[in-house]
């Protein structure tokens, strides 16, 4: 469960990153008030109502076209490092030692090492397995 978490947090990170820097352009015609086609990729088609000049209410023939195309443009972030030096002493401060607790943190703990080495075992008054006369056999 901990490893599913790790991967799909690891992916919602990366998506985010990926939406945020990306550009794009949504292209959308409409006729009247109603969205013929929008699209994400190439240049919109159009319905062909913007070679008729007729007003889409009256049908009348006049020079205005009932015909719109809009465009929506969504720029991503241009610039995505921060330099060091433009950080406050304070920021700067917290950094360095997260990232040397951090480092630190993956070293591991010599193997070899005894913890209770230096330690002197329990002093024994009975032996509990004569006392209740449990033996093994």
């Amino acid at each position: 469960m901990k490893s599913f978490i790790h991967k799909f947090m690891s992916f919602f990170m990366a998506v985010v990153v990926l939406l945020t820097t990306m550009s794009f352009n949504v292209d959308m015609h409409y006729c009247g008030d109603l969205l013929v086609d929008f699209s994400i990729v190439e240049q919109v088609k159009s319905c062909g109502m913007e070679n008729v000049k007729a007003d889409c209410n009256n049908l009348d023939i006049t020079q205005k076209s009932c015909c719109t195309d809009t465009q929506l443009i969504v720029e991503g972030a241009e610039e995505l490092k921060v330099s060091f030096e433009q950080l406050s002493f304070d920021q700067q401060v917290f950094f360095t030692s997260f990232t040397y607790s951090y480092l630190n943190l993956f070293n591991g703990i010599d193997s070899n090492t005894i913890s209770f080495e230096d330690y002197a075992p329990p002093f024994v008054k009975q032996d509990v397995q004569v006392l209740h006369q449990i033996f093994l056999i």
